[in-house]
């Protein structure tokens, strides 16, 4: 079982007895108070966490991250853009296409950008997976630094990862055909896991922000692999014989892409957890206790966004 702090409140120990943010002093890549030493040339910094130096394995492990990050952002880019262009620009122009065009089009078109979607998106989720070792397992920020390690914590692990079969079973039943009932259970679920990131599984802000990233990442990557890869794939052989295609079969590439298609935007609030910290409690009314509804504001937040994309798409014609 995970240790909890003794309370989070303004009278016990923990985060909210804190002094304000800008009282506290220049903060460390882990939140520790950053050190400079003034017998270093201009006040070189000598730690970035309290008063332990650099060592030649912080610095590579610093290193590793740097170049993980870097991939990261790239191969995301790449599976992102082709998301977006799907979406946005190509489903609105595929509609306006005839049968002999398409014939032509698509078997040109789509192996070429689902190429570079599918694995753009395999790569992106190794990439993520590997930042979320080095940066927060081995780097100690997953859970509370006065908590540790237990059954539960590891369980919302877990979840995190095995969360993508209770959502594809959701959107595989019967109450998909109810789209708003679908969604209002699936944004349900979704805060009753978040709850459970920081009561069951002791995780502090950013902790929780990427652990609900990785989650929306996993379904993400699966939906590409396992549902819309396969789908499109029996969608171009058909077009190519010039017949039509089984109608589940876009029916279903078009569901998944477009909950990719949402879940991406809240996904890149929880990439950039590290920045967001101005919305973990304190700031803009937010209690410190319940940072995580913030979060699931965001979430709907990036949904609300994304619906108003797909209006402007549905609106933008060609010349």
């Amino acid at each position: 079982m995970v240790k909890h702090r003794a309370a989070r409140n303004p009278t016990a120990s923990g985060r909210d007895t804190d002094p304000p943010r800008a009282a506290r002093g220049p903060r460390g890549r882990m939140g520790a108070p950053i050190v400079f030493d003034g017998d270093s040339p201009d006040g070189a910094l000598q730690s970035r966490q309290g008063t332990r130096p650099e060592t030649e394995e912080s610095t590579m492990m610093e290193g590793m991250q740097f170049i993980f990050r870097w991939l990261h952002v790239f191969v995301g880019i790449i599976w992102i853009g082709h998301l977006y262009f799907f979406n946005f620009v190509n489903a609105p122009l595929a509609a306006k296409l005839d049968g002999p065009t398409k014939q032509k089009v698509v078997p040109e078109l789509m192996p070429r950008a689902l190429f570079w979607f599918r694995w753009g998106a395999a790569w992106t989720w190794i990439t993520g997976i590997l930042l979320l070792l080095l940066v927060f397992y081995h780097g100690g920020l997953a859970i509370e630094t006065d908590a540790s390690w237990g059954a539960a914590a590891i369980a919302m692990i877990a979840v995190t990862f095995l969360a993508v079969f209770a959502y594809d079973a959701l959107w595989s039943s019967g109450l998909k055909s109810n789209v708003r009932a679908a969604t209002i259970v699936s944004f349900v679920l979704l805060a009753i896991v978040v709850w459970m990131f920081v009561e069951v599984g002791g995780f502090p802000p950013r902790s929780v922000l990427i652990h609900t990233g990785a989650m929306f990442g996993t379904i993400m990557a699966f939906n590409v692999w396992f549902r819309i890869w396969p789908a499109q794939q029996r969608i171009i052989a058909a077009v190519k014989a010039g017949k039509a295609p089984d109608a589940a079969d876009p029916a279903l590439a078009g569901l998944r892409s477009k909950h990719n298609t949402y879940m991406s935007l809240p996904l890149l609030w929880a990439m950039a957890n590290e920045h967001a910290t101005p919305f973990f409690g304190g700031n803009f009314g937010i209690p410190g206790d319940f940072y995580w509804v913030a979060w699931l504001a965001a979430v709907a937040l990036g949904w609300h966004i994304i619906f108003h994309c797909y209006r402007i798409a549905g609106r933008v014609s060609g010349m």
